[in-house]
């Protein structure tokens, strides 16, 4: 699909190696909404809408995705099963980042404009920290941003909140359920203008 995607699906820091400062509590807000996460990729590629997973490379800077989701899998890493739920398909895309926000230093801005898309919808881990860094670069640069509130998880319920409520009125980003995106919809929005 190239071109004339139009919307595409962000999945933030879902191959995770959940081995951070308070990342029990991440942990069990991943979990709770795990099946939410894979019903709306599984939305996704039923819509043929692309599936973008854009990924903390912890570091491991001569490494790829493939080397980071084995190092997520290990029977030693807290979150694997996590992890195992929600590997690629062949369809998807990949994207490595060094820091919070998936643009930062990274060519996601370039398979974006490849794919045609003008909005995204993000879901993943964390809702205050990557994803909403990653939206609000989005935002930045003109996409429509939507996020799913029911796929998406942080350390705490307070900090999940507080980031949902920035997007919902700072970017005046919709909060979509992972049940029912209108993928159409969604796929016809035209980039925000800058100015």
């Amino acid at each position: 699909m190239k071109g004339d995607a139009g919307v595409a699906l962000l999945l933030v820091d879902v191959i995770n190696r959940f081995d951070f400062k308070r990342a029990d509590g991440l942990i069990q807000a991943a979990h709770a909404v795990l099946p939410n996460l894979e019903a709306l990729a599984a939305s996704a590629r039923k819509a043929e809408v692309p599936v973008v997973y854009v990924n903390d490379n912890f570091g491991m800077w001569q490494s790829d995705f493939r080397a980071i989701t084995e190092t997520c899998l290990a029977p030693e890493r807290p979150g694997r099963q996590i992890v195992r739920s929600l590997l690629p398909q062949s369809s998807d895309y990949f994207v490595l980042k060094p820091r919070h926000s998936g643009f930062f230093g990274t060519p996601l801005d370039a398979l974006l404009a490849h794919l045609g898309v003008s909005s995204l919808v993000l879901a993943g881990f964390a809702t205050d920290l990557c994803v909403l860094f990653t939206g609000l670069d989005a935002h930045a640069r003109g996409y429509r941003v939507a996020v799913a509130v029911d796929a998406t998880a942080a350390s705490d319920p307070e900090s999940h909140a507080r980031a949902l409520a920035l997007f919902e009125h700072t970017l005046r980003a919709p909060l979509v359920q992972s049940a029912a995106p209108d993928w159409a919809q969604l796929s016809q929005a035209e980039r925000r203008s800058l100015f």
